[in-house]
């Protein structure tokens, strides 16, 4: 009986020796945990005949246009799409994606707010970015995100048009590209 009782006090003493030491209570907020670069060697630009991972097929059904054109591919990508709405208004969508392999995102951010765009910063796919907004010839906007070793940026402008979300369809194609990634 007594090794019985000294085995429960023993394993007490112990468990209530364990929680003091290994509780302790953290001030703050919790933060998320930024990513490290997956792949700092990865190449985002043209290859394959794909433009930021994704191939003209990928960029046609993100955005659930009719019809893409692509009329140039290099250091950067252009496409032309074209669009109905269920009300079968037709429209046109200028897309452009550029990866500057040793871009940097605050100079990407500085170049924006100088040229009068509004900005929102963001996180899509963990990796740290901004929309920039700015409606000159059409709505337009671009999503800009730190990746690899430089910055990749998705720009979307809805033709002729001062409605509608080009940041929501930039930021569709930046999520992509990065999912591309994994």
């Amino acid at each position: 009986m007594c090794r019985g009782v000294r085995q429960t006090v023993l394993a007490t003493v112990t468990v209530a020796a364990t929680v003091a030491a290994c509780s302790q209570t953290v001030t703050g907020a919790a933060q998320r945990a930024d990513s490290d670069v997956a792949d700092a060697t990865r190449s985002y630009g043209y290859v394959d005949d794909r433009c930021g991972l994704l191939d003209d097929s990928s960029v046609q059904e993100t955005l659930d246009a009719a019809e893409v054109t692509r009329p140039y591919s290099g250091a950067v990508c252009q496409y032309i799409l074209a669009r109905r709405s269920s009300a079968g208004a037709a429209s046109t969508i200028d897309v452009t994606f550029s990866w500057f392999e040793t871009g940097d995102l605050e100079r990407e951010r500085r170049l924006a707010d100088a040229r009068g765009a509004v900005l929102t910063d963001l996180v899509v796919e963990r990796h740290q970015g901004f929309s920039a907004r700015r409606d000159t010839t059409g709505a337009a906007c671009s999503v800009t995100a730190a990746a690899g070793t430089g910055v990749l940026s998705w720009w979307v402008q809805i033709r002729g048009q001062k409605t509608g979300d080009p940041c929501a369809e930039a930021e569709k194609l930046m999520s992509a590209t990065l999912q591309s990634d994994l």
